[in-house]
């Protein structure tokens, strides 16, 4: 939902590479990426092909689960700005291919004629952003010792796409210069290397009806295997998101035409002391509202850099007692 360039780059390659392999092996040679044909025989269109789609379905289905997990930056930032951060991590990353292919061979002699294939260099360009501005939440522990994150399964698959072959590393690194480059306010790249917006229009007119989908429900279903107290957690959870968005669409009925901000902190008790639920029908009165939960600066800034306010920050974790991930949830549905 909300990311039908994420959707259309998960479908259109992986679709062509697996008819590539399967029924349609003699025009893999088009596909290639070939570099010693594009720099002699100045075969251009060879960048198109080969940096698109991927000729091993190990790379196809790598690439296409990390493009799956970074749909986020579309729905956050909008299926133009998202795309025109592709299309310049793909051109730089392009030139920058080329020029550590020279390097290589300047510095240790190595003639590199072919690359992998694949939309790989704006994919590895992805996690600049991601390990910049998406949170680190702990899940859970190894040993005692070993954190378990909500990006760590993101960071493996990318170390899977990075040893799949010999010479990929330099379109890892290729991509994460070009992510560089482009998320850097000091070059100003994304002025330049941008989607116009005539064409932006074209496309959602055009594609979009196709790649879209349907808002997901908020039916919530409770895994298989579950304990009970798993399954009351999650039950609990559920009606506290459910009491939470009722009441802010009642707070900003009543204050549409007043504006201003809401006291989400006066609204929300904090979530970890809710331990049953019947919560509904033992609510506390605002006299027996404990006082305001001391907030992490860091969160706070974390926060900020997703793009909310700092008053939109405090009050989002005050109201979900300092809890980073219930907090940005909240308010990214809001």
């Amino acid at each position: 939902d909300k990311a039908p360039l994420s959707k259309s780059l998960l479908l259109v390659p992986s679709a062509i590479s697996i008819l590539l392999t399967l029924l349609f092996q003699h025009y893999q040679k088009f596909f290639a990426y070939n570099l010693q044909a594009i720099k002699e025989d100045f075969q251009i269109w060879r960048l198109v092909c080969g940096r698109t789609v991927c000729l091993d379905l190990k790379d196809t289905f790598c690439s296409s689960l990390l493009i799956y997990n970074f749909r986020i930056f579309e729905r956050r930032y909008g299926s133009r700005k998202f795309s025109s951060f592709l299309l310049g991590a793909w051109m730089l990353s392009a030139l920058f291919d080329l020029l550590f292919v020279e390097i290589t061979q300047y510095i240790f002699g190595i003639t590199i004629n072919s690359l992998p294939s694949g939309f790989l260099g704006p994919v590895f360009a992805l996690f600049v952003p991601f390990y910049s501005s998406i949170p680190r939440v702990q899940v859970t522990q190894v040993l005692g010792h070993f954190s378990i994150t909500n990006k760590t399964l993101v960071y493996i698959l990318g170390l899977q796409l990075l040893t799949s072959g010999s010479y990929i590393w330099i379109l890892a690194l290729s991509g994460l210069v070009s992510g560089i480059c482009y998320n850097s306010s000091i070059l100003k790249v994304h002025r330049i290397l941008c989607v116009p917006s005539w064409v932006a229009k074209i496309f959602s007119w055009t594609l979009e009806p196709i790649f879209s989908s349907a808002e997901p429900t908020n039916e919530f279903r409770v895994g298989m295997g579950a304990t009970v107290d798993i399954q009351r957690q999650q039950r609990m959870e559920l009606l506290d998101r459910q009491i939470m968005m009722s009441q802010v669409a009642q707070m900003r009925r009543q204050r549409q035409q007043q504006g201003g901000m809401i006291n989400w902190n006066r609204l929300f008790p904090p979530l970890r002391h809710r331990h049953n639920a019947n919560y509904q029908d033992h609510r506390p009165s605002e006299q027996d509202t404990p006082p305001p939960t001391e907030v992490s600066e860091e969160q706070v800034a974390r926060l900020m850099e997703m793009g909310f306010s700092r008053g939109d920050a405090l009050e989002a974790l005050r109201a979900s007692n300092n809890d980073l991930n219930v907090a940005t949830n909240f308010l990214l549905q809001h």
